[in-house]
């Protein structure tokens, strides 16, 4: 049987997930915590083969738990749930060694595979998460790829942004407006753009400017 401890803040919540896994043969639920310090507690009192971890919980939240956890039994494996469909939420989590990621609004039969993939030694990532992942990578390989600017470049860009003139910049950095309009064009070139408009948006898009 593969022990599960559920650790969730709301009751209802850690009662529907009981529910789902009670008609498992293969999985049984040991133990349920209402906050990261219990589940270090727990699992440092009784066998626990897996955490079903939920990431907002109070007193420790389920990353700072699954870092702490791992580190003094990291054969646990961890399951991370979350309402958050994100890519920060879900990388942070993996990062703590987590060994799966889920939402909340995951079936059952979803649930129970989760379970006995990563208690295997797999990873799992539920089909919306597995989507929002590869969402992030494919807006994040359509980049720019800006050639990194140089320290005046960079200044002129931030004047640009700011509505400043060829004239005003030039007086701002004391720097020809000769000059101005070289850095200008480079701007230009190294961020795709055919105008200041599309320059300065460009710009945001690639963080260069806040």
């Amino acid at each position: 049987m593969i022990k599960v401890l559920v650790a969730d803040d709301h009751q209802m919540f850690i009662d529907g997930i009981k529910s789902m896994l009670e008609a498992s043969e293969k999985i049984e639920v040991v133990a349920e915590a209402m906050n990261g310090k219990q589940v270090l507690t727990l699992c440092e009192n009784q066998e626990v083969d897996l955490v079903i971890m939920d990431i907002s919980m109070p007193e420790l939240d389920g990353l700072e738990t699954s870092k702490q956890l791992l580190k003094i039994q990291p054969e646990i494996k961890i399951l991370g749930l979350s309402m958050h469909n994100d890519r920060n939420f879900i990388s942070d989590m993996l990062k703590t060694g987590a060994h799966g990621y889920i939402l909340k609004n995951t079936g059952k039969q979803n649930l129970i595979t989760a379970i006995e993939s990563i208690y295997a030694g797999e990873t799992f990532l539920g089909e919306e998460v597995q989507q929002t992942l590869l969402n992030s990578f494919m807006k994040k390989s359509k980049s720019l790829q800006v050639e990194k600017l140089s320290s005046r470049e960079q200044e002129v860009l931030e004047s640009i942004a700011t509505g400043l003139t060829t004239q005003e910049i030039a007086d701002l950095l004391f720097i020809s407006k000769n000059t101005v309009e070289t850095h200008r064009k480079n701007l230009l070139f190294k961020l795709k753009a055919k105008n200041t408009a599309e320059l300065v948006n460009n710009a945001y898009k690639e963080r260069l400017i806040q």
